[in-house]
């Protein structure tokens, strides 16, 4: 009797191990490769330069990607900010980038409707595109860029949307989320 829970608990195991591989990582050459998202304005945990914030001309930073798993078919990428005293403040809603999309180049255009379809939505500065840091004097802020790979074409969704009416969509439909993180005090 126990040698049967054993088996069957193996097999469990061995099944789990296998699909979480599988959803987690991409391949490349046969070797497995992480889902990650990179910039080359700053490291992971690292200070956003003033040129990508409020303080400076409020460029979006360059940003890459790479490992994303092999369904997606586009992806979603939000910037926020957890540590505004008003609760999370929203800096960019970017949705429907196509598939093979591999990052994003400095300076987006805050147009509501990019060349390539992709779209964006409102900020908590109620307005489109990127808003970069602006925090209140005191305590540098953590601002995380996710990106999401979806195994969805497009959300469905016109330009302009809330990050709530994104994050709705994109339920169920989550292949994969990359995330980097940098700071910014004044």
């Amino acid at each position: 009797m126990h040698r049967q829970y054993i088996i069957l608990f193996i097999g469990l195991f061995y099944t789990l191990i296998t699909l979480t591989g599988a959803e987690i990582s991409a391949q490349k050459g046969g070797e497995r490769m992480a889902f990650t998202i990179n910039s080359t304005a700053f490291k992971e945990g690292g200070t956003i330069p003033g040129q990508y914030t409020c303080d400076g001309p409020d460029a979006s930073p360059r940003l890459s990607w790479e490992g994303a798993p092999a369904a997606t078919r586009s992806f979603a990428l939000i910037m926020d900010d957890p540590d505004a005293p008003v609760g999370t403040f929203n800096h960019w809603v970017l949705y429907d980038l196509p598939a093979g999309t591999t990052g994003l180049s400095e300076g987006v255009s805050k147009e509501a409707t990019l060349p390539d379809g992709a779209k964006q939505g409102m900020t908590s500065f109620r307005r489109v595109g990127y808003g970069g840091p602006c925090p209140p004097k005191g305590p540098a802020h953590r601002y995380f860029f996710t990106l999401y790979a979806l195994d969805i074409p497009a959300l469905g969704l016109g330009s302009k949307a809330s990050k709530e009416e994104v994050e709705n969509k994109m339920k169920g439909h989550i292949l994969g989320k990359a995330v980097i993180m940098g700071k910014y005090g004044r």
